[in-house]
């Protein structure tokens, strides 16, 4: 049987993943964003994240037109790729935060119940 420790720390790994997606939505919708602002907003939530994690979310999320790009020429290098939510991605975004809620909500309950 794996330690305790252990176990926490496999569940935390599962429910960060789970989340992940939902952050980043999170993390885009206050308008365009450059991936360094992205992981930025990230780590300032604690929630590390490194760009090998990010750019298949990112792709995963433009594939499911929740995101879209644009690019934009740099002074100081070569163009950089801009996220922004299309409006399908600001509608799942506000269904996806109305659901965290209600999942906080349950979950609350479930700990006062105790």
């Amino acid at each position: 049987m794996k330690p305790s420790d252990e176990i926490v720390s496999e569940k935390k790994a599962q429910m960060r993943r789970g989340l992940l997606e939902f952050c980043i939505l999170l993390a885009i919708s206050d308008g365009r964003a450059y991936s360094s602002d992205i992981l930025k907003k990230l780590k300032d939530a604690d929630l590390l994240v490194v760009e090998g994690t990010l750019y298949p979310l990112l792709s995963r999320l433009r594939a499911q037109e929740l995101v879209a790009y644009d690019w934009e020429e740099s002074k100081s290098g070569p163009p950089r790729k801009y996220y922004e939510l299309t409006r399908h991605g600001r509608e799942t975004l506000l269904n996806l935060q109305k659901t965290w809620k209600e999942l906080h909500r349950s979950i609350i309950t479930l700990e006062d119940a105790k």
